[in-house]
């Protein structure tokens, strides 16, 4: 059972703006929150593929100075690092892969020479 308030949501940004949906409408009934609970309350209901990111944030700043502004912006700068690494990796996968298919059509080419020079 996944616990999270946005388990099919991919960005930060429409996670966050679920969660000023949710806390607009709560507002509307008198059942406000302080700041530093909305920040805890968000990391919550974080998707759990951010479990890490979440440990790391409780674990290295004080929440009850957290703004949620500050938290949006540090998940989103997070977010970005990690996709710049991720195509990095998959650019020295593909130069990787390229290298040894050059390889390998080298290798075949020299094969077949050998072969072609004995039947002669």
């Amino acid at each position: 059972m996944n616990n999270s308030l946005f388990p099919k949501t991919k960005s930060i940004d429409s996670a966050f703006a679920r969660f000023n949906t949710i806390i607009t409408s709560l507002k509307a009934f008198d059942k406000g929150y302080s700041s530093k609970n909305y920040v805890r309350k968000f990391l919550r209901a974080l998707h759990p593929k951010w479990r890490a990111k979440v440990t790391e944030i409780k674990e290295s700043k004080d929440l009850t100075s957290l703004s949620l502004d500050e938290l949006i912006g540090n998940l989103k700068v997070h977010k970005m690092i990690i996709k710049k690494d991720s195509e990095i990796v998959k650019a020295k996968v593909e130069r990787k892969s390229l290298a040894l298919k050059a390889k390998k059509e080298s290798s075949d080419e020299e094969c077949s020479t050998s072969e072609g020079e004995e039947e002669v």
